[in-house]
């Protein structure tokens, strides 16, 4: 009788393709995300700029940081500085809107997309850069 042969198992490990698709999830969110707040703050300037100026250009730069972290992430992935970044500052930005938007509801008058948190959102805005933060540092120092 022979030594028993050790056994390889060539499956592919569930966590590569799971962190893969984890990171097409976030692209895909980003993307919805970059549509929708672009779409709403060209509405809302076309329609009234004057009625609330500061809440639909914060828009605006809402749906200008959904373009580029989206377009980050499927640049340089979950390992992009430029990402990281990306999120960093969005998630300051819901951060303040929010607060504003509660300590001061005069200076909005009209809702942003970060108004109360993302509340019109689901809270997707606020939470959408915290996730892609952890899956970030989980996936490794930056490229």
């Amino acid at each position: 009788m022979s030594a028993p042969r050790p056994t390889t198992d060539a499956r592919p490990t569930p966590t590569g393709r799971r962190s893969r698709g984890v990171e097409v999830v976030l692209i895909a969110a980003y993307a919805v995300f970059a549509l929708s707040a672009t779409a709403r703050s060209l509405v809302q300037m076309l329609r009234d700029f004057s009625f609330a100026p500061v809440a639909y250009a914060l828009s605006l730069l809402a749906a200008l940081t959904y373009i580029a972290v989206t377009v980050a992430l499927v640049r340089g992935g979950r390992r992009s500085h430029t990402a990281r970044a990306l999120c960093t500052v969005e998630l300051v930005g819901v951060l303040v809107v929010g607060t504003l938007t509660l300590v001061d509801p005069a200076l909005f008058p009209d809702a942003t997309v970060w108004s109360g948190f993302g509340s019109g959102y689901g809270f997707v805005p606020l939470l959408l850069p915290v996730i892609a933060l952890l899956t970030m540092r989980r996936a490794g120092p930056p490229a």
